[in-house]
């Protein structure tokens, strides 16, 4: 007779955390640095993918859109199977995809959804078509629970020009609230400050997170890591804030870590796993 071992019992359950994205075969980026960081930071990692794409770390070659049925197969197949904790979602590509995404949060209710709005690679290629940003912004944007755009980002969602100083962040992060989000993690990192500097607005009211710049190349993939981390310790802790908070710092060490790994003659990745080697 085959005994089976008794599961062990937690607090509580390993969160089980989903992104919805593009691929990176360098694995700096996308699902790849998404999965890493889900596991660096205590959950679960699950993925479905949205676009195949060619790049390293020196750019981006080719982009082949994933057919926006075969996204909703992917999706409802694994959300009618697997308790699902968080979701990130980056990368979409297109209006169709973007829609298919928008009709299954609909109807599954998934909590904890983070929004990485994925529109244009370190190297300059566009990842999302114009035409898709309206969808992306007045369809996906209010169903989710956090929005974390870097500043490019921001003014293409609000259609206004980059800000390039610090004054600025705390008027686009509650105009990007009057378009629906929730919550707004406003990242600063194009500006020329001596600190990285974060804006994170939630429950009407705005908070600097201020953290050391680290001088690295090795900074592939900085955006999806982030939104991954908040995405995979909000089920963790009590509240947006906290997980914005130890997701930036798990960014801020990754990144100072980041030159003891040696991928690629371009902007090498983040060291998702700084804290085991």
């Amino acid at each position: 007779m085959t005994v089976r071992a008794a599961r062990p019992e937690f607090a509580r359950p390993v969160p089980n955390v989903l992104t919805i994205a593009g691929t990176d075969p360098s694995g700096g980026a996308g699902i790849q640095a998404d999965l890493k960081a889900f596991s660096a930071n205590g959950a679960y990692g699950m993925s479905v993918v949205t676009a195949l794409v060619a790049q390293t770390t020196t750019g981006v070659a080719e982009v082949r859109e994933v057919p926006p049925e075969f996204v909703t197969s992917q999706l409802t197949t694994l959300l009618d199977d697997v308790r699902v904790d968080a979701v990130k979602i980056g990368m979409l590509a297109g209006t169709g995809v973007i829609r298919a995404v928008v009709a299954v949060l609909d109807r599954y209710a998934p909590p904890h959804v983070v929004l990485d709005p994925v529109m244009v690679a370190k190297s300059g290629h566009r990842l999302l078509a114009d035409e898709a940003v309206a969808v992306l912004r007045d369809e996906l944007l209010p169903r989710v629970d956090l929005i974390t755009p870097n500043l490019p980002e921001a003014a293409d969602l609000l259609g206004e020009r980059e800000i390039t100083d610090s004054g600025g962040m705390a008027g686009q992060a509650e105009r990007l609230t009057g378009l629906g989000a929730k919550q707004v993690l406003l990242k600063g990192g194009h500006l020329r400050e001596a600190a990285s500097l974060d804006l994170f607005r939630g429950d009407g009211e705005a908070e600097f997170l201020r953290r050391e710049r680290i001088e690295t190349t090795n900074d592939h993939g900085t955006g999806c890591t982030l939104s991954a981390a908040i995405a995979a310790l909000r089920p963790q802790r009590p509240d947006w804030s906290s997980a914005v908070r130890d997701g930036k710092e798990y960014l801020t060490e990754a990144l100072r870590a980041a030159d003891r790994l040696d991928v690629g003659r371009g902007h090498g990745p983040v060291h998702h796993f700084h804290r085991w080697w």
